[in-house]
């Protein structure tokens, strides 16, 4: 006689193989004729093209070019990649509420758009000569139906840093993201030809402004919230002509590494990155010399710099919560030059 029970033993065994078999199918990767796999999502189409990290972005030589600092993006060319058509996002920030310094252009613009596809609120500072790439920015965050709040000021003020947390904590209604990646870089061929005043400038932008601004946070930052740096290869590199911005970037190393210990009781993470050659406006505004910059990114083994949209995947994973065993860590993208 026919046991009953062996045979619904064997059907859910068919069963059982026939949907493992078709969740592999679906998350296996697809491969291309040579054998290489491509990028995609099932059920969102055609899978995306494989693209060469070498030819994906312009290569130099690059146009002679120069803007008053702090330069505008708008203005550059080629105009940088901040993802605003290339990024998608996928909900891995929902609900959260960063401060990006920095945030009008280059890497900062890039984290900005990024967080707001991802779903969180953001609020940018900028210096108020920067108010024309602000307000693209702005527009980008709110066109995903997101909080998008311009803070215009100098960081290079304690007060000012003071104030512009109280208005981003008002204005989003909480806070749990810092990305203090606002910069100031101006070449330099000697020490001699450094003044006081620029040493000052470039102190207060890079060093002082994270420490006002981390300091006038903490009162706000509950367990799970993170803190990201932007340090540079130049901490670990340094080009000759960047002595006194080289200097603020090997600090901000050591702050990141520093806090990320004395903030683990309260649960808050501190983690930095540190980008190789990106095309921004600090290379155009006084950063390098027209020679380095009609060859920016040509001596990394890519051959070229750095899109900022490039790095927006960095500052996403480090601010998203499946990064919480990531604490004091330096990221580095740096074109497949040396990494910290």
């Amino acid at each position: 006689m026919e046991n009953n029970n062996d045979n619904t033993i064997s059907r859910r065994k068919v069963i059982y193989g026939l949907g493992a078999t078709i969740a592999a199918a679906l998350t296996a990767p697809v491969f291309t004729a040579q054998g290489e796999p491509t990028q995609g999502t099932p059920g969102q189409g055609a899978p995306l093209p494989l693209i060469g990290p070498t030819t994906k972005y312009p290569k130099p030589p690059f146009k002679s070019q120069s803007q008053p600092w702090p330069g505008l993006a708008s203005q550059m060319d080629p105009k940088p990649d901040h993802g605003e058509k290339s990024y998608k996002g996928s909900g891995r920030l929902k609900g959260r509420k960063a401060l990006i310094t920095g945030g009008d252009s280059g890497i900062g613009r890039a984290a900005a758009i990024a967080y707001a596809r991802e779903g969180a609120e953001v609020a940018i500072n900028y210096l108020p000569a920067e108010e024309a790439d602000a307000k693209k920015v702005i527009a980008l965050i709110k066109a995903k139906s997101r909080k998008g709040i311009a803070l215009p000021g100098d960081l290079r003020n304690e007060d000012f840093c003071k104030k512009l947390l109280a208005d981003a904590v008002q204005g989003l209604g909480g806070l749990d993201i810092v990305v203090n990646n606002a910069g100031r870089q101006q070449a330099r061929q000697s020490i001699l030809d450094i003044t006081t005043e620029d040493f000052d400038a470039t102190m207060k932008t890079n060093i002082y402004a994270p420490f006002w601004i981390i300091k006038a946070a903490l009162p706000h930052l509950a367990a799970g919230s993170t803190i990201i740096g932007t340090t540079s290869e130049q901490a670990y590199d340094p080009s000759a002509d960047l002595y006194d911005y080289a200097q603020t970037k090997a600090a901000t190393m050591n702050y990141v590494k520093s806090p990320a210990k004395q903030l683990r009781p309260k649960g808050i993470r501190v983690n930095g990155v540190a980008p190789g050659p990106i095309w921004t406006t600090l290379q155009v505004s006084g950063g390098a010399t027209q020679k380095k910059l009609q060859k920016f990114g040509g001596d990394t083994p890519l051959g070229r710099p750095g899109q900022p949209v490039e790095l927006a995947s960095i500052y996403v994973q480090l601010a998203a919560s499946d990064a919480s065993y990531a604490t004091g860590q330096v990221y580095g993208a740096a074109g497949g030059k040396g990494q910290p």
